[in-house]
């Protein structure tokens, strides 16, 4: 019995090992919400349907959302968020695809917070333009998160606003992201 324990034991510390060493963590339900403000209104929508892809090892990191998926608390507001300015159906996902350009200052085996610098492109309304962002890798007995806030231009991404609206919309817009990543299983 003792043996089959020591056995068990020994698999568990070698897969939780190869794990740490691969270097992989994902999840599935990350937080991404942005803000607009403006003197006529605020609007506010989050999404906590993201899924990303931290390699530990690289610093590659990757992003995938749907647009749908953002929820407002006015739903005339999602609709015309969806139809008008994002075109879901023709546009339907954001990516990101990049890379923590200083991952070795991280150091994933010890509690910490530990600043970033994350590079990229971002493809937001079939728009795909070359970003650079700080961020924030925390890592907490062995949890990973990582979170970041910036701005993105209306604009660069060939969103067209209706001049009837217009001054209800900033020209920036103020996104935060928070995810929580797991070690990947592959």
């Amino acid at each position: 019995m003792k043996k089959q324990v020591l056995v068990l034991v020994l698999v568990a510390v070698v897969s939780a090992a190869n794990v740490f060493a691969q270097g992989k963590y994902i999840t599935k339900n990350g937080h991404i919400e942005f803000f607009s403000a403006t003197s006529m209104e605020n609007i506010a929508a989050s999404n906590d349907k993201v899924s990303s892809v931290l390699d530990t090892q690289t610093g590659k990191l990757d992003f995938a959302l749907l647009i749908k998926a953002f929820e407002f608390e006015k739903a005339l507001m999602q609709e015309h968020f969806n139809e008008n300015y994002m075109e879901s159906d023709k546009f339907p996902k954001s990516t990101f695809k990049g890379q923590v350009v200083n991952i070795a200052d991280v150091n994933f085996t010890k509690n910490g917070t530990y600043k970033v610098t994350v590079k990229g492109d971002l493809t937001i309304h079939g728009v795909t333009k070359a970003v650079e962002v700080p961020g924030t890798i925390t890592v907490k007995d062995g949890a990973i998160s990582a979170n970041s806030k910036f701005e993105v231009a209306v604009a660069d991404y060939n969103i067209e606003i209706p001049k009837l609206v217009r001054d209800n919309i900033a020209k920036t817009i103020a996104v935060t992201v928070a995810m929580n990543y797991q070690p990947s299983q592959n």
